[in-house]
């Protein structure tokens, strides 16, 4: 088992000039407007999709932008739910365009999240990990084969997307990894998400096709289970029988 390394002093000091120009940038906002972060908070919180849809349509052209900026932030909290976000996103844009609005959104928040956990936890998980020899070889797992379990862990749909980031950056996956795999993962579940969403709003009007698409996102997401499950079962056989594959 290789003794794990811990950050260079050079690298530390790049951690703490992100830190510190991010705390910066948190204030400038503040500053320019006051207003910003009780705003987000309260809408991210209030769970109505109406008041969200109104207040991102208060923006007229720019409603797009201030829409990302608000679910970017959302994510980048990460305990907050976005879904309200995403279906509000849906209603007020259209069903294709407010998901591809909330699937960039979402993801730039989560690698946003998963940068700040990662400055802050990972140091510490490595002290604890180094202390117990399950607990590495649990973590070197994560790391040849963080980009599948990531992937599969973002499609699920209405998952604590706080937690998936969370684990992520404790984990030894790669950043180049968890970007693609959240690029990846965060579109189906984002696009159920926001057609879900959109339909049970306009449950009278869109009945027949709420109905299909729960159908069919529930054969198909059995299907990735079973797959997944045979991939990770085949990569366990596997590390049995060579610890360092």
């Amino acid at each position: 088992m290789k003794e794990r390394k811990f950050s260079p002093s050079g690298e530390g000091l790049v951690q703490v000039i992100a830190g510190v120009l991010f705390v910066v940038l948190l204030i400038i906002i503040n500053i320019v407007d006051p207003t910003f972060y009780p705003t987000m908070w309260h809408l991210a919180t209030s769970g109505s999709m109406e008041e969200i849809a109104e207040y991102i349509q208060g923006y007229g052209p720019m409603a797009m932008v201030m829409s990302m900026l608000l679910d970017i932030f959302v994510n980048a909290v990460g305990f907050l739910p976005s879904i309200f976000i995403s279906t509000a996103n849906g209603l007020v844009f259209g069903m294709w365009p407010g998901i591809i609005i909330s699937w960039l959104a979402e993801t730039i928040g989560v690698v946003i999240s998963f940068y700040i956990m990662r400055y802050f936890l990972r140091d510490a998980a490595d002290k604890l990990i180094s202390k117990s020899t399950t607990l590495m070889k649990v973590d070197d797992f994560s790391g040849n084969n963080g980009f599948v379990v990531m992937l599969f862990a973002r499609s699920l749909p209405y998952f604590p997307s706080g937690v998936i980031t969370a684990l992520g950056a404790i984990s030894k996956i790669k950043p180049r990894d968890y970007i693609l795999a959240n690029l990846i993962g965060k579109f189906p579940s984002t696009a159920l998400e926001v057609a879900i969403g959109t339909d049970i709003v306009n449950f009278q009007e869109n009945m027949g096709r709420l109905g299909i698409i729960v159908v069919v996102a529930a054969i198909v997401y059995f299907i990735l289970w079973k797959v997944y499950k045979r991939y990770i079962n085949k990569r366990n056989a596997e590390r049995e029988h060579d610890p360092n594959a």
